[in-house]
């Protein structure tokens, strides 16, 4: 029986992580189809220029003068980054401590409001399907 809580436990750890993962992966992608597209669009004159004669120093020239869009597509590279950091993270190496006990206290919290609770659904997927 105790096994058995501690699979249950573990199971809804993962569905917990996973659904805060794919919300992070939707920001994204939603900061890349606006800010990303953006920033791009306000370099395209420099990338034409890119393509006919490439330097370093015509990159670092494109980065400083045109501060708001470096930091658009920084802002997009690094989310993107940290997130594929964080995945590969993950399945080398599993759940840090650090990681298990914020979820661990995110689950307590969940469990204590019950099926009000709006991640209820993605813990407990079986619970609610048998309810309907």
């Amino acid at each position: 029986m105790v096994e058995r809580e501690a699979a249950d436990r573990a199971r809804e750890l993962e569905a917990l992580r996973q659904a805060m993962m794919r919300t992070w992966w939707w920001i994204c992608l939603a900061l890349w189809l606006s800010v990303g597209i953006l920033s791009l669009w306000w370099l395209r004159s420099e990338f034409q220029e890119l393509r006919e004669y490439f330097t370093w120093a015509a990159v670092r020239a494109m980065v400083v003068f045109n501060r708001p869009a470096a930091i658009g597509l920084g802002l997009c590279f690094g989310l993107m980054l940290a997130l594929l950091y964080a995945e590969s993270r993950h399945l080398l190496w599993g759940l840090s401590k650090g990681e298990k006990s914020r979820l661990s206290a995110q689950l307590s919290k969940i469990h204590a409001q019950g099926s009000s609770h709006p991640q209820w659904k993605i813990i407990c997927p079986t619970e609610v399907r048998s309810k309907q």
